[in-house]
């Protein structure tokens, strides 16, 4: 995985603006393995960059992207609560 889609950058703005509660409502397989198998990976990686300091250049292409630091925390946080493991 080398860059952002457009449906990442999308679906992890939806994460960190959105109610996970909400989100589970509506969430269909589909949707749900998306993001256990893409975004959950990018999250991870990104969760590693800030924490352990490992070298990703997530920071780096979430900010092209637009996509805050609050904005990658928040994201997190929601798709902690929808199950999915970022540690």
């Amino acid at each position: 995985m080398e860059n952002l889609s457009l449906e990442d950058i999308e679906f992890i703005k939806i994460l960190a603006n959105s109610d996970s509660t909400i989100l589970q409502k509506g969430m269909n397989s589909a949707t749900k393995d998306r993001l256990n198998s893409q975004i959950g990976v990018i999250l991870r990686q990104y969760y590693k960059e800030n924490t352990v300091g490992i070298s990703t250049k997530w920071t780096e292409k979430f900010e092209k992207a637009g996509i805050s630091e609050d904005d990658g925390k928040a994201a997190i946080a929601c798709a902690r609560r929808l199950g999915i493991d970022i540690s």
